[in-house]
């Protein structure tokens, strides 16, 4: 039976049994205070009679037809009313479901935008088109980064095959130059795959949270990374004491290590700076990377977590073999902070350069897929 079917019956079964309870009420009003018989003395009224009178049963001959045709109309009542009335209570479910079948056809921009009372399914409604427009937008920047990598993955495989080409075409060409371009252009190939790997595992939120002080996290990612920081002429200064905070260590070096990393070589030419900041707060532990640069502006730095950006050019591995990154480190940054309930905001400071906030929470993220 459906829900509608189910409801009406419900409505007609409660008042049906209402008005027995009802009805037995007053039959036992009735009996209370009406007695068995009736004694009528001659001359007591205009007949000429006298004898016994069965109140009670000339009563009960009288009540239970009428009765029952109440009942029977009250029954007949709740069904018709109670399908009418189940069917006004279930009409926002019916605006639901058409949203929940639209959408398993591939259309996402569907919204309910149920009008009425802040009742349950107003509630269920604001919920369902929430989740529309998260996975509407979900799937958007998913199609946008496949297409993205590959792109990306396409060019060095076309740089392989046209040095590839030359060789042959040229025998007389120098084969170490062109082994060593080789590598530079596989190398790059390689990097971009193990980037787009760790982005699938920090989406996946595959790890078990552990305790970590977040300005351990910092001073190892600064002190790995600073043979690349005095090669670019950058210094690095790392603050704050105890930061802890719930999640993968691994993940959060990688994190603290990519916005690091984009920081240094993203920088002035000369005499660049990266500040590395920990600081606790209630119920959040705080990273914050700045690095004195160019100036940016707010429409750019909105883009710079889209996969495959880079300040505002896009990035093209194999185009040189020291080009810097491989154009995921902010989008792998950004998916390791949401992996772990985390916020990252980007600001462009006034002097020049980028600020990155990440601010993570200490309890532990949920895991698994």
């Amino acid at each position: 039976m459906s829900v509608r079917l189910r409801l009406t019956l419900s409505y007609a079964g409660f008042l049906a049994v209402a008005a027995v309870l009802l009805l037995a009420a007053v039959w036992v009003f009735l009996l209370r205070y009406v007695p068995d018989k009736a004694f009528l003395v001659s001359g007591a009224t205009d007949t000429p009679t006298h004898g016994v009178f069965p109140v009670r049963t000339n009563l009960l001959r009288v009540f239970a037809p009428r009765a029952a045709v109440v009942l029977a109309f009250l029954l007949l009542f709740g069904l018709v009313g109670g399908w009418l009335l189940a069917g006004r209570v279930l009409a926002p479910l019916t605006r639901i479901t058409d949203a929940t079948r639209l959408a398993t056809t591939g259309s996402l921009s569907h919204r309910i935008r149920l009008p009425g009372p802040e009742d349950e399914f107003r509630e269920l409604a604001d919920a369902f088109d929430t989740m529309l427009a998260r996975l509407e937008s979900h799937v958007d920047e998913q199609r946008r980064f496949a297409a993205n990598a590959s792109h990306e993955l396409r060019t060095p495989l076309a740089i392989s095959k046209a040095l590839i080409d030359v060789a042959r075409s040229d025998p007389e060409h120098d084969t170490g130059e062109v082994l060593d371009r080789l590598h530079a252009v596989n190398t790059r190939a390689i990097d971009l795959t193990e980037a787009l790997l760790l982005l699938s595992r920090a989406d996946q939120r595959s790890f078990t949270p552990e305790a970590v002080d977040l300005s351990l996290v910092a001073e190892e990612a600064a002190e790995t990374l600073l043979p690349l920081a005095e090669r670019h002429g950058v210094t690095v200064r790392t603050e704050g004491g105890l930061t802890p905070t719930t999640g993968s260590p691994a993940l959060l070096l990688q994190l603290t290590s990519n916005l690091l990393h984009n920081a240094i070589v993203h920088n002035l030419p000369q005499g660049g700076e990266v500040r590395v900041t920990t600081v606790p707060r209630p119920g959040a532990a705080r990273l914050i990377v700045e690095n004195t640069g160019e100036r940016l502006t707010p429409q750019l730095v909105a883009t710079l977590t889209e996969p495959f950006q880079r300040g505002t050019e896009r990035i093209h591995p194999g185009a040189a073999a020291d080009h810097p990154g491989v154009g995921l480190g902010l989008a792998i940054a950004k998916s390791i902070t949401r992996a772990h309930d985390g916020t990252l905001t980007l600001t462009p400071r006034p002097a020049g350069g980028l600020r990155v906030t990440v601010d993570l929470p200490t309890t532990a993220p949920p895991t698994g897929p």
